[in-house]
């Protein structure tokens, strides 16, 4: 009898015993060309025991081996704690047990052999659907075809070896085979494994470690080999400055305008990550305005930002690139009285806000562009929001978002810019906190991390002024530690006792309570400011008189000073101090109209100060007038504070910036201090490669720390 087959089937010998007779025993020749398959199974009253024969049982390699046993009689039994939980498993009984029930073990019959070479492996891609491009894998041997599921079925089981129908067989532990289970399962694992294997055209690093195996032969078209460069910044082509570039771009800049016009060439999109003040608007003008010389009478771009950066977009373009024509979009349909195709004819930049294009993505939607850009992207990162929606839906064959800070809190808001310039490089939402969100943030997983930081690299270009602009002026940091006055001390305690019962009570529904607790939260921020913010009595602002003398000095001696803080009441207060000391200042909220003219009395020096909410100076201004910067609260989040600091220190400031952080003592202010530490390091993490963190967002904990 022979039972041969292909692996993965399960073959079995049985003998079915005589209850005159006893047990019977097989012969060795019965069974000397005989492959045995063992398998863990339950099916009814048959009860199949395994027994795993290792790689070198008397000195043979044998296949698995089957024991069936029928009502209670068996032919072999082997029950020990030893028995193989799973294939590739091996019992240490095995070979006696076996020997003992009349089996002798053969070797593989005299129709196996061992194969002489190596498999040979072939990829292609047939017709893309989208952003994706189905992938066929053939694997060959010695001329024989294999079946590329089953054989990849029996490496993610860790099988020994693969015997073909033919009878020949090769082993399962070459590296390359090895390398290529982890790549098709990585391909696979963003995805749904129930599909057909494809590959986003985004995944540039899988296709690249595919064709780095020694066993493939990757057949490449010409649109894979150019996209590989993505991933070597060597073999990056730097493109000459286009001729009507009205700018001298440093070795950087020009780095990244030629990384931005490869991604449109080539149809893909990216993300522009570097520092604030190291000129993405000029690196993003400078691609629009290579597209305009191609091709004059290509589409318009569209590029969408905060209404308060519109202007910037405007006077930037006149400055570097003023052979294109900009319209600017500052009211809707009804009000501008002209319909959006009319009102963008002929532009080569349409600039709009967040809002304007929320309220009529249809209009824009129904309009021909040649890209997309979102400055500022940040503002859409919450993937529930229209505006997201928008970005997303937007037709165009080109998206790049342009922010400084792709993430502020947690992983899910870089997933989210990722979707909308690369959709499919980090597969669905809910995949991407299964394979990398929760590992990362709550596990620490450096593997997968590692993976994350790799599909990104070639899609997101973020450089800091560390690294690139030595030449910038130094900025100098200094923590100012202050005493609250005994009043002010006794107000604070007070009401920290009783908002800390508060919070605790709610805490543990963090999603419920939210609101509630960031009320709290808030309120004692407030008091640790001022008492005057939150009490109906009153106490002496350490804060305020902090600020009174460095004011007073700075002034003194010929600086411009910066004051920033996220609660207009206070920076209002704030500026009374100022003109109590008879210093002139500027001031900008959200609420400010005339949002230019403040900035010009500040730049001219006609006002040495500058008190600006950190909302609204977190992005649009350039203000390298001023080398003092005072941050009158601290905030969870350092990614907003360094984005309005980077307002002074940036390309074109030629002075050192000297920092001020004022900070009350032993109280919520200390705490937040010391969880912005976690929130820098996921960001440095994640997008540099640094930095031990492990905090994506507040957490019941988190909340629990700041208030004890």
């Amino acid at each position: 009898m022979d039972t041969r087959g292909r692996a993965g089937d399960i073959h079995e010998q049985s003998a079915v015993p005589n209850p005159e007779r006893g047990p019977v025993s097989t012969a060795a020749g019965d069974l000397a060309n005989d492959v045995f398959i063992v398998s863990r199974d339950h099916q009814g009253p048959v009860l199949r025991i395994e027994a795993v024969v290792a790689a070198a049982v008397a000195g043979k390699w044998y296949e698995r081996v089957v024991l069936q046993q029928h009502n209670g009689d068996a032919v072999a039994t082997c029950t020990c704690d030893d028995s193989p939980p799973g294939p590739g498993a091996e019992c240490i009984h095995a070979e006696a047990t076996l020997i003992s029930s009349g089996l002798v073990l053969p070797p593989l019959g005299p129709g196996h052999r061992r194969a002489e070479e190596a498999p040979q492996v072939e990829i292609g891609t047939s017709t893309h659907h989208g952003d994706w491009f189905d992938l066929h894998i053939t694997v060959s041997i010695e001329g024989e075809d294999v079946d590329f599921e089953a054989l990849f079925a029996a490496l993610v089981r860790d099988e020994p070896m693969f015997v073909l129908p033919s009878g020949t067989w090769f082993p399962l532990d070459s590296a390359e085979l090895n390398q290529l289970r982890g790549i098709i399962e990585e391909a696979r694992d963003l995805n749904d494994p129930r599909a057909p294997l494809r590959i986003n055209r985004y995944q540039v690093n899988l296709w690249e470690e595919l064709a780095e195996l020694d066993v493939v032969s990757a057949q490449q078209d010409r649109w894979w080999q150019a996209v590989l460069r993505l991933t070597d910044e060597d073999q990056m082509e730097e493109l000459p400055v286009p001729r009507g570039l009205q700018a001298t771009m440093r070795q950087y800049q020009r780095f990244g305008y030629s990384w931005l016009s490869f991604l449109y060439d080539h149809g893909l999109g990216g993300i522009l990550a570097d520092e604030m003040g190291l000129g993405k608007t000029l690196q993003t003008l400078a691609l629009i305005q290579r597209v305009h010389e191609s091709t004059p009478d290509a589409p318009p771009f569209l590029i969408v930002a905060p209404t308060s950066v519109m202007s910037n977009w405007k006077a930037e373009a006149t400055t570097f690139t003023p052979e294109l024509h900009v319209t600017m979009i500052s009211a809707t349909e009804t009000r501008r009285g002209t319909e959006l195709a009319a009102a963008v004819e002929g532009a080569d930049v349409v600039v709009v806000s967040y809002a304007l294009f929320r309220l009529e993505f249809e209009e824009y939607d129904a309009l021909q562009w040649c890209g997309l850009v979102l400055d500022e992207a940040q503002m859409i990162k919450n993937h529930t929001s229209r505006g997201y929606r928008a970005a997303q839906k937007l037709r165009t064959p080109f998206k790049l978002v342009v922010t400084g800070t792709p993430m502020e809190n947690n992983l899910q808001e870089l997933w989210s810019l990722t979707s909308i310039a690369c959709p499919g490089l980090l597969g669905g939402r809910k995949e991407f906190a299964r394979v990398f969100r929760d590992p990362i943030e709550k596990e620490r997983d450096a593997e997968q991390l590692a993976r994350l930081r790799r599909r990104l690299k070639p899609f997101l270009l973020r450089r800091t002024k560390d690294r690139v602009a030595a030449e910038l002026p130094a900025k100098h940091e200094q923590v100012l530690e202050l005493e609250l006055d005994s009043e002010h001390r006794r107000l604070y305690d007070r009401r920290l006792q009783r908002e800390r019962f508060k919070v605790l009570g709610l805490v543990d529904d963090m999603k419920a309570n939210r609101f509630e607790i960031f009320r709290s939260l808030t309120l004692l921020r407030q008091l640790a400011l001022d008492a005057e913010l939150v009490e109906e009595g009153s106490a002496p602002s350490a804060k305020l008189s902090a600020l009174e003398t460095l004011l007073n000095e700075a002034v003194g001696e010929r600086h411009q000073v910066l004051v920033l803080s996220q609660f207009t009441r206070f920076l209002g207060k704030a500026r009374q101090v100022a003109s109590s000391s008879g210093i002139t200042s500027a001031y900008l909220d959200g609420s400010t109209t005339d949002r230019a003219a403040a900035i010009e009395q500040f730049r001219s020096g006609e006002a040495p100060v500058f008190f600006v909410s950190l909302k609204a100076g977190g992005f649009g201004l350039n203000l390298v007038e001023a080398d003092y910067v005072v941050l009158l609260d601290p905030w969870w989040n350092p990614a907003a504070e360094e984005q309005a600091i980077d307002r002074a220190h940036r390309i074109g400031q030629t002075r050192s910036v000297m920092v001020y952080r004022l900070v009350s003592k032993n109280t919520i202010e200390a705490k937040v201090m010391d969880l912005k530490k976690s929130k820098l390091d996921l960001f440095n993490r994640v997008l540099d490669g640094s930095g031990p963190a492990d905090l994506g967002q507040l957490t019941a904990e988190d909340i629990r720390a700041i208030i004890s």
